[in-house]
């Protein structure tokens, strides 16, 4: 698993997005507030009262190194998930990153360090620790549904679940399709990249151009 989710690492995003049919992506509202670097590991799972992280504070102490911490808080923005101290908290845990369906704060902190965090918005009100919760259990962020151990990986143009039972299936589709664009940039720059695709696919909708 740890070399599977290295190979992840080096893909870009929106190259896994397109292998998997653009059908996966979450919503665009959950942006990253890091530095920009790269998250990849298996989810840990958290379904959360919307504004309440007593069930976020429990995953962190039940983390394993590598885990991304996928809570599912509602989208709700009045009150903030996570701040500085948890993000501290997910670091020294060897946490590889956060995904908030909420609100964040702290964000001069997160966003001046290697923390991936991705959230749906930030406030500075903070959170309930009251619950009802639970943990390691399907949940959906973004209208992207996560199942605990799935491969999470995000850059800075978003977050993807992929499903575990396809993860051999989707990194080999998407190694190809990263060795293709590759080839299409050398024939770009060359200036000798076969444009004419253009013109079919517009004759065969029938549209007239001269």
């Amino acid at each position: 698993m740890p070399d599977l989710i290295e190979q992840f690492r080096k893909i870009p995003v929106a190259n896994i997005s397109d292998v998997m049919n653009r059908m996966s992506a979450t919503a665009t509202r959950l942006r990253p507030y890091h530095d920009g670097s790269v998250m990849c590991g298996q989810a840990l799972t958290v379904d959360s009262r919307p504004g309440d992280n007593l069930m976020v504070h429990k995953a962190l102490h039940i983390a394993q190194p590598g885990d991304v911490l996928i809570v599912d808080a509602k989208g709700e923005l009045t009150n903030a998930i996570v701040g500085e101290f948890m993000i501290d908290e997910a670091k020294r845990a060897g946490v590889a990153g956060l995904v908030i369906d909420g609100a964040i704060r702290d964000v001069a902190a997160i966003r001046s360090g290697s923390m991936p965090v991705y959230a749906a918005g930030v406030t500075h009100r903070g959170p309930y620790k009251d619950g009802p919760g639970e943990v390691n259990v399907v949940v959906s962020v973004g209208g992207m549904v996560v199942k605990p151990g799935d491969i999470i990986v995000g850059d800075e143009d978003g977050v993807l679940a992929i499903p575990l039972e396809h993860a051999k299936d989707v990194l080999k589709a998407a190694l190809a399709k990263q060795a293709a664009e590759q080839a299409q940039w050398i024939q770009v720059r060359a200036g000798t990249r076969d444009y004419s695709w253009i013109d079919d696919t517009l004759k065969k909708k029938g549209c007239l151009f001269s």
